[in-house]
């Protein structure tokens, strides 16, 4: 399995997992170019919860090793930073004012050694471990 794929899963888990938990997904993959450049920086998930914006980022995993996955580990100060321009760009784009309240999250995804038998997996899908992390940081 390519690390593109598992992404894509993991980000369909996670929304998945947000609207389960009552947050309405508004936005999923938004991202921001410099003039004719790549990308500057990019949002995997853009929820609402009560009256709060959350910016989610989603880290997946298919270690089938027994180390952990931390997540935690995956978001340095740096992409803090991407995904903190990035929202407020969203922000922006949407007219809402950037005092209004907003947070990063992160949301880690843990695909699971999952020896079930391929019917099994296709009804209930994979094994897995989420782990929701709030306010990684916070905006207004």
């Amino acid at each position: 399995m390519n690390t593109k794929f598992t992404g894509k899963q993991g980000e369909k888990i996670a929304a998945g997992y947000l609207g389960r938990e009552g947050y309405k997904i508004l936005d999923r993959n938004f991202f921001f170019r410099g003039a004719n450049g790549p990308k500057i920086a990019e949002v995997d998930i853009i929820a609402r919860q009560k009256d709060c914006i959350v910016f989610v980022e989603v880290k997946t995993s298919n270690k089938k090793s027994s180390q952990p996955f931390l997540a935690q580990d995956k978001v340095n100060s740096e992409k803090e930073r991407k995904i903190a321009m990035a929202a407020e760009i969203w922000l922006i784009k949407h007219k809402i004012p950037l005092d209004s309240k907003w947070r990063i999250d992160v949301i880690a995804v843990e695909l699971l050694k999952d020896d079930r038998p391929k019917i099994i997996r296709w009804i209930f899908g994979p094994k897995l471990k989420i782990s929701h992390f709030k306010n990684i940081a916070v905006g207004h």
